[in-house]
């Protein structure tokens, strides 16, 4: 004899009713935009498209984004990542990250004949083109950001080192020592805290008041608008998780703002596997957005293991729309 459903005698596991039961209910707010830039997609696509075109392996100077998993699944495909051009072959392309490289790294590149791909995001060629543009007008740079990050040595090294100065925080802008106040400019990395980036250049503007500023935003749009987004919500959240690396600039700044803006539960989480469920602990709201170097894929991961142990509501809150695209170099589109 076949029984039908609960309704015709069928009992249900009593395991299953408590599971049922014991699911707390959870609202995720879910912040957006966020995940991958332009210039991130960008970046992986150069490298996917050479490895079509070049064939594997396609060597990459450094990550080629911040984020362990876009490298390792780029590894599956053909990439290896060095830290440094004398690891490349001779007779193997090679590719530079997102991020830029200093001037002497395509110049030992042309030195040697090696066939390379500039994957720089356009919008710090950008700054790059702006700090070259004042150094040849006579001006010292001053360069706000965080010493050690890539992009940070790739716009450094795009002048003479007399020429520029890192400023990090407000109190280096207040204690910055310069040989001519009048002939001064001033730029930033473009994954900073725009907050924190209008601090700073006030300081700098109250001491030197004729420094110049670029004629558009540094800090890129992708920054601005996924620490907008994270501004939105993080207020009404009792924890808020930033998808990301440690080494991601842009994401640790995210951590930072939520913070800043209300939720003090703020922290980096690389993917799901490596969420602290305890640090959760009662919330009710929790708030999710990702760095620009992280994919959505790992956004859906961790909704999925939220739902494993929640009673899940999603609710996207949208702050702004993005369209932005950037080509890719001619020589993997011919």
């Amino acid at each position: 004899m076949v029984r039908g459903p609960a309704s015709e005698g069928a009992s249900v596991p009593q395991a299953v009713i408590k599971m049922t039961e014991s699911k707390k209910p959870l609202t995720i707010l879910l912040a957006s935009p966020r995940g991958f830039c332009a210039g991130v997609d960008r970046a992986i696509q150069i490298v996917e498209r050479a490895i079509e075109r070049y064939g594997r392996p396609v060597y990459v100077r450094h990550e080629i984004v911040h984020n362990r998993f876009v490298v390792e699944n780029l590894e599956t495909k053909g990439a290896i990542f060095v830290d440094e051009l004398d690891e490349v072959p001779d007779d193997r392309p090679v590719i530079f990250s997102a991020h830029g490289v200093p001037k002497s790294v395509p110049a030992e590149a042309v030195r040697r004949n090696l066939l390379y791909v500039d994957a720089t995001c356009p919008l710090v060629s950008k700054v790059h083109r702006e700090a070259e543009r004042h150094s040849v007008s006579g001006r010292t740079v001053v360069l706000i950001g965080h010493a050690g990050h890539p992009e940070v040595i790739g716009t450094m090294g795009q002048l003479p080192p007399e020429s520029v100065l890192l400023v990090e925080d407000v109190a280096q802008a207040e204690a910055l020592v310069v040989a001519d106040p009048e002939n001064l400019a001033y730029a930033t990395q473009t994954t900073l805290s725009v907050d924190d980036t209008t601090d700073i250049v006030a300081a700098l503007r109250r001491r030197f008041p004729a420094i110049q500023g670029p004629k558009m935003e540094d800090i890129c749009y992708a920054t601005t608008n996924r620490q907008a987004a994270v501004k939105a919500i993080a207020e009404t959240c009792d924890a808020l998780v930033v998808i990301g690396a440690p080494n991601s600039s842009n994401s640790m700044r995210l951590v930072e703002v939520a913070a800043n803006y209300g939720c003090a539960r703020s922290r980096l989480v690389q993917r799901a596997a490596d969420m602290d469920w305890q640090w959760l602990g009662n919330a009710q709201r929790l708030g999710i957005t990702a760095g620009a170097s992280a994919p959505e894929l790992l956004v859906d991961e961790l909704i999925a293991a939220c739902r494993e142990r929640y009673e899940v509501t999603v609710e996207e809150v949208r702050t702004t729309e993005e369209s932005v695209v950037f080509k890719l170099p001619r020589q993997l589109v011919a």
